[in-house]
């Protein structure tokens, strides 16, 4: 149980820092061009350098959405980690830690959300791209998709021992 309990922290641990690396690094989409390669983000368009991320008016409000949804995302997730170790000590035995669960089903419906908003609005978006794919935050992204809801369904079945 004791090896269990570990397991799930360390995944934990390890979604939380995806979500992070995710959030932050601009290389959501990547695309190559007769200027070179660039990759864009939620936040950056960068070739050689880069620059603040220009979207047209119709898609500034996905953009702004997938932004509060990553963020959001990012601190249901450190709630439910913080919430893990209070329960951790705090529950007790035989109880099961439904708030963290709670907490992580939210998290996982965040990315959610932020995800397929940016995958139906924000796919080809690399300026002047002749080929463009989707970079490592993109794929990031839907593995904290996957471990954050592996993690809420533990946490709902887990009990403490």
């Amino acid at each position: 149980m004791l090896v269990l309990l570990a397991g799930i922290f360390v995944v934990h641990i390890a979604t939380v820092i995806m979500l992070f690396v995710s959030t932050i690094s601009n290389v959501w989409m990547v695309g190559s061009s007769n200027l070179g390669t660039a990759s864009s983000g939620l936040w950056l368009l960068c070739n050689k350098t880069c620059e603040r991320l220009v979207v047209n008016s119709s898609d500034e409000a996905s953009l702004k959405t997938v932004q509060a949804f990553m963020i959001l995302a990012i601190i249901f997730s450190v709630i439910a980690l913080v919430m893990f170790i209070v329960q951790l000590f705090t529950l007790e035995k035989g109880k099961r830690f439904y708030i963290t669960g709670a907490f992580m089903l939210v998290c996982w419906i965040c990315i959610l959300i932020a995800v397929s908003i940016y995958t139906a609005r924000f796919t080809v978006r690399v300026a002047e791209a002749t080929s463009s794919h989707h970079g490592y935050c993109f794929i990031l992204a839907w593995i904290c998709f996957c471990f954050s809801f592996i993690i809420s369904i533990l946490y709902f079945v887990l009990r403490k021992k």
